[in-house]
C-alpha cells in the first residue's frame, strides 16, 4: 500500500470535518460523531435482519451518499469497510480500490462540495489525482458525481424544488442550487445515466438541504428535504437513513402531503429525535430540533422511537407513527393525551378563527394610536415590534369576520415562545391572550377566540388557556413559534362559568402524580394567580 492511502487510514486530531464551517443553515455539515451514530444505527439493524452478519464485512453491499457535502458519510462507510473486508481482500491497496470504484458512491450537490467529499474520500479533489488512494479510476469524478443542473421553470418556480426564478436565475457564474438527486421525474433512470444502467444500491445515507431560499417562487424559505426522501424511497434501497429537521412531525411549510406519507409507511422502523438540534449540529440552531430515521424496505412494523430532551433520553419505545395526523414526540405526552380525548369534548379549535381574523395585516398603520374610539369606530389590537398598543380605526373598513366584532371574544397571539424549551427545558408555548370587549378588532398579530356571551365568559377562557394543561396540548402540535388554529385541536372546549386552574383539570381527567409533574418540568406557569 503506499504511502498516502496509509496516511488515509490513521487516526488524526483535529479531525478536519469536526472543524469546518457550515455554508449555510439550509446546507448543514454533518459532524462525523453524528454521522457514526446513524452508521451504528445501520449496522445493528442490518445485523439483526441478516442473522448478525457485519454489514462492513460484505464486499457487495453498495452505498449512495445522494447529498453529499464535506463527504463525511461517504468516509466513514469507507473506513469501516477498509477494517471489515481485511480478511475477505488482505491486500490493502486492493481493497481500497474494490471499496472506492464498486461500493461508495456520491451526489455532489454543488461544485464547491463535491470537490470537498473527493478530498475527503480520496485524499484529491481529483479522483485520478497523483495523491489519491483510488487507482483504478479512470474518471477525474470518480464515484463523486456532481454536473450543473438547471431549474425547470414554470410561472416563476421550479416545477422541481419550488425555487422562485427571480431569486435564483442568475446567470452560469453562480451556482444553480438545482440538486440533480431532487430535480428528475424518473430517479432510477438518473441515476442509471449517472453511475450506470444495472445501478441499484442496497443503502442510501444522508444530510440534504433543509430549505430553498425563494421557494414556492416568492421570498420566503421553503423546505425540500422532503423531496430527497421521497426520491430515495423510489429507488427502493434495502436500508435509507437520513438527518432531516423535525419540524415535519407537527407543522411545516407544505409537508401535509409528506408527514401522512411519512407516519403510514411502516418500513420508518426507527426514529431518533433531538429536541435540541445542537445535540447533534453543535454549532447550528434548527427551530424545532433534528431527526434522522431508517428505513426498511423489507420489514415493516412498529417503529422505534427515541426522543432526546433537556439532557434526557426517552425511550426506545415501540410507536405507532400514525395513531394521529401529526407525531406527538414524547411518548409520555401520548398517555395524556389519551385520557384528555377520551373525554370526546368538543375541539377549542372550533372556536378560534383563521389567520388574519380582520383583514389587517401585521403592518396595518390606518389607526389612531392611544385613541378611544366613537360611534364610527371600533377599538383595534395591534403590535408594534413587540410591544402591544391599542388604537381606534374606521368600522367601515373591516369586512371579513363582521359577526365578531360586537361580541366578546379573546384576541390569542400568533407569536408563542420560540426555541425556549430547546435552551431551558421549559416551554410557555402561548403569548397571553387579551380580553376583546364589544366592538373591537385586531390585527393578523392575533386570532380570534369567540364568540362568547359576556365577560364572564371571556375570563373563564382566559384563565383555561393560562393553565398548563391548554398550554401543553396546545404544544404538542407546535413545532416552532407560530401559533394557528389547528394547534388548538386537542385542546377541549369546557364550561364557560368558571374560573380554571390546572388542579380541577389535572382531577377531571385523571392524570396521575408522574404526569402531572411531567407537565410542570414542561410546562411554566404563566399568570400566578390563575395557576
Amino acid at each position: 500500500m503506499n504511502e498516502q492511502a496509509s496516511f488515509t487510514l490513521r487516526g488524526r486530531n483535529p479531525d478536519v470535518l469536526t472543524c469546518i464551517a457550515n455554508l449555510s443553515n439550509d446546507e448543514v455539515f454533518t459532524p462525523p460523531e453524528f454521522a457514526n451514530r446513524m452508521l451504528d444505527t445501520l449496522a445493528e439493524t442490518w445485523a439483526a435482519r441478516n442473522g448478525r452478519a457485519d454489514i462492513w464485512a460484505d464486499s457487495s453491499v453498495r452505498f449512495l451518499d445522494p447529498c453529499t457535502k464535506s463527504g463525511v458519510f461517504l468516509r466513514e462507510v469507507t473506513r469501516r469497510l477498509i477494517v471489515g473486508l481485511e480478511a475477505h481482500i488482505p491486500d490493502l491497496q486492493a481493497r481500497v480500490d474494490h471499496i472506492l470504484t464498486r461500493q461508495v458512491f456520491g451526489i455532489g450537490i454543488t461544485e464547491l462540495t463535491s470537490l470537498l467529499a473527493r478530498r475527503s474520500l480520496y485524499c484529491s479533489k481529483h479522483a485520478t489525482g497523483e495523491h489519491s488512494v483510488a487507482k483504478n479510476f479512470i474518471s477525474n469524478d470518480g464515484n463523486v458525481w456532481f454536473e450543473r443542473t438547471e431549474h425547470s421553470w414554470d410561472k416563476g418556480r421550479c416545477v422541481f424544488c419550488g425555487a422562485g426564478k427571480e431569486a435564483l436565475d442568475r446567470g452560469e457564474n453562480l451556482e444553480t442550487h438545482a440538486y440533480a438527486f431532487i430535480h428528475a421525474n424518473n430517479i432510477k433512470a438518473r441515476i442509471g445515466e449517472m453511475f450506470g444502467a444495472d445501478m441499484q444500491f442496497d443503502v442510501i445515507i444522508g444530510n440534504p438541504p433543509y430549505q430553498m431560499t425563494g421557494g414556492g417562487g416568492g421570498t420566503n424559505d421553503s423546505p425540500i428535504y422532503q423531496l430527497f426522501v421521497q426520491q430515495a424511497v423510489r429507488l427502493e434501497p434495502k436500508f435509507l437513513s437520513m438527518v432531516i429537521p423535525s419540524r415535519w412531525m407537527a407543522g411545516g411549510r407544505g409537508l401535509g402531503e409528506f408527514r401522512a406519507e411519512f407516519l403510514s409507511d411502516h418500513r420508518t422502523r426507527t426514529l431518533v429525535d433531538y429536541e435540541n438540534a445542537k445535540d447533534a449540529f453543535p454549532t447550528v440552531g434548527i427551530g424545532g430540533g433534528i431527526c434522522y430515521f431508517l428505513w426498511d424496505r423489507d420489514n415493516p412494523g412498529l417503529c422505534e422511537g427515541t426522543y432526546h430532551r433537556n439532557g434526557a433520553t426517552i425511550g426506545p419505545h415501540q410507536r405507532v407513527l400514525d395513531e394521529f395526523d401529526v407525531f406527538v414526540r414524547d411518548k409520555r405526552a401520548v398517555d395524556i393525551l389519551h385520557k384528555v380525548l377520551a373525554a370526546g369534548e368538543q375541539p377549542f379549535e372550533e372556536l378560534v378563527s383563521g389567520d388574519t381574523p380582520f383583514g389587517l395585516a401585521t403592518n396595518f398603520s390606518d389607526y389612531g394610536r392611544d385613541k378611544m374610539p366613537d360611534d364610527a369606530q371600533v377599538r383595534l389590537y395591534a403590535n408594534v415590534g413587540t410591544k402591544r398598543v391599542r388604537g381606534a380605526m374606521a368600522r367601515q373598513v373591516i369586512s371579513k369576520n363582521v359577526h365578531l366584532l360586537d361580541v366578546w371574544k379573546l384576541f390569542l397571539p400568533v407569536a408563542g415562545s420560540g426555541r425556549e424549551r430547546e435552551r431551558s427545558g421549559v416551554d410557555v408555548v402561548l403569548g397571553p391572550p387579551i380580553i376583546g370587549e364589544p366592538g373591537s378588532a385586531c390585527t393578523q398579530t392575533y386570532l380570534v377566540a369567540g364568540p362568547l356571551n359576556s365577560r364572564i365568559e371571556a375570563e373563564s377562557v382566559e384563565s383555561y388557556l393560562q393553565t398548563r394543561l391548554a398550554r401543553f396540548l396546545v404544544s404538542l402540535r407546535k413545532p416552532a413559534q407560530h401559533v394557528f388554529r389547528g394547534m388548538y385541536r386537542w385542546v377541549p372546549v369546557q364550561p364557560w362559568n368558571q374560573i380554571w386552574t390546572d388542579a380541577v383539570l389535572f382531577k377531571k381527567y385523571g392524570l396521575s402524580e408522574a404526569e402531572i409533574l411531567f407537565i410542570e418540568q414542561m410546562i411554566r406557569p404563566m399568570g400566578a394567580d390563575r395557576e
